[in-house]
């Protein structure tokens, strides 16, 4: 029989910063965490992003809990850099990090305590009083159910495979998708020597520039995220008209939808390095959105028929929680948790969920102050004695 006793820790689901930054602030205020990772280090995701990527967010505003991020990293943080970062934080704040462990399921106890039973790797069974699911907010690339996926017979990658331009030098690129990933992507390859790329576009995107005037498109993030969103919309169609050139003769209008309620609906503005000046020069040509997948063609949302190289597919991501929580009713129609933070689901008490959102102020930062919100509720539930043998 699983039972629950004192010694027992909090268990973190995944080494990315949001389960790092839990598990230090817990470790800061004497409660036991034990962080699981199914990869062999820290900060897996973001090994595995393409060579050009910088945070969006700056270096001030993207430190997790307790450890600064260097200096000599520079205002916008690089991927390989990111990955330093979490690495020395997990060594500094001698957090217990087990590699090669990925849980599957999570189970209330039924002995009544109240704690959890995690099914991991190797048919271990283990027992915490709390669990925070930690997963990241990219967790399993999603390609689009399009007719003749199956049996296109192109070069087709999601974007997550993609490193860096060299592999698409004199080639004939479509880049699907101009959120953050895609743009950035589109832009890399226009510079890295692509004979061609054209970027497909359903929905047309926010476009902010990432500086202006010195002051990071962060920072107005910040202080706009509480206000009424009709306010953010209007404030936000105005600085667009002053900061970003109106592309609708190159296929990119400005949107029809304002800045707050596309957020509210889960997609953030894009932040141009590089995209605007290389739509203007037609480097990257705008094209309809994706439809269908035809042989070696693909079939566009306005009935052009086009054939490239190579297709990126910056489609997005599933969190992929379902085999994980999905029978425990705390997913909403989208699999994504209904609550988060240091909030639990009422059905689920000690249950928690952080990284899981995609703010306009920052990701990082409000992976941050989640962590110090989740690790204060579950030191409330801790006992002085067990706090101190943590």
């Amino acid at each position: 029989m699983v039972t629950t006793t004192p010694q027992e820790p909090v268990y973190v689901i995944g080494a990315g910063p949001g389960g790092l930054a839990v598990a230090a602030t817990l470790r800061a205020r004497g409660v036991r965490a034990v962080v699981l990772e199914k990869s062999g280090s820290v900060g897996t995701s973001w090994r595995g992003h393409y060579d050009r990527l910088r945070l969006h967010t700056t270096r001030r505003l993207s430190a997790l809990p307790g450890l600064r991020i260097p200096r000599a990293y520079g205002r916008w943080v690089a991927r390989a850099d990111v990955v330093r970062y979490l690495e020395a934080y997990a060594e500094k704040h001698e957090l217990d990090v087990v590699t090669g462990v990925e849980v599957h399921r999570i189970e209330r106890a039924q002995d009544g305590t109240g704690g959890w039973v995690l099914h991991a790797t190797g048919g271990r069974r283990l027992t915490g009083r709390a669990v925070v699911v930690a997963t990241g907010f990219n967790h399993t690339p999603r390609l689009p159910d399009w007719p003749g996926l199956d049996t296109y017979e192109g070069d087709l990658v999601h974007a997550r495979e993609y490193r860096n331009p060299e592999a698409y030098a004199g080639r004939d690129v479509l880049v699907v998708g101009v959120g953050n990933t895609g743009a950035e992507i589109a832009a890399d390859l226009a510079e890295g020597g692509a004979a061609r790329v054209r970027i497909a576009v359903r929905t047309v995107p926010h476009i902010v520039r990432r500086t202006t005037a010195g002051w990071p498109a962060q920072r107005t993030g910040v202080l706009i995220r509480r206000l009424p969103p009709a306010l953010v919309d209007l404030l936000g169609t105005g600085m667009n008209r002053l900061a970003v050139p109106d592309l609708a003769a190159h296929g990119l209008p400005r949107p029809d939808t304002g800045l707050a309620t596309r957020a509210r609906a889960g997609a953030i503005p894009v932040q141009d390095v590089g995209l605007i000046d290389a739509v203007r020069t037609g480097k990257v040509e705008v094209v309809a959105a994706v439809e269908a997948l035809e042989g070696r063609e693909v079939v566009l949302a306005d009935g052009t028929r086009i054939a490239p190289d190579a297709v990126i597919a910056a489609t997005g991501y599933r969190r992929a929680l379902e085999p994980l929580v999905g029978h425990l009713d705390v997913l909403d129609t989208h699999g994504r948790p209904r609550v988060s933070g240091p909030r639990c689901p009422r059905q689920a008490p000690g249950l928690y969920f952080t990284g899981f959102v995609n703010p306009i102020s920052g990701m990082l930062r409000e992976l941050s102050r989640d962590a110090h919100r989740i690790s204060r509720r579950i030191a409330r539930t801790t006992p002085a004695r067990e706090r101190k043998r943590g």
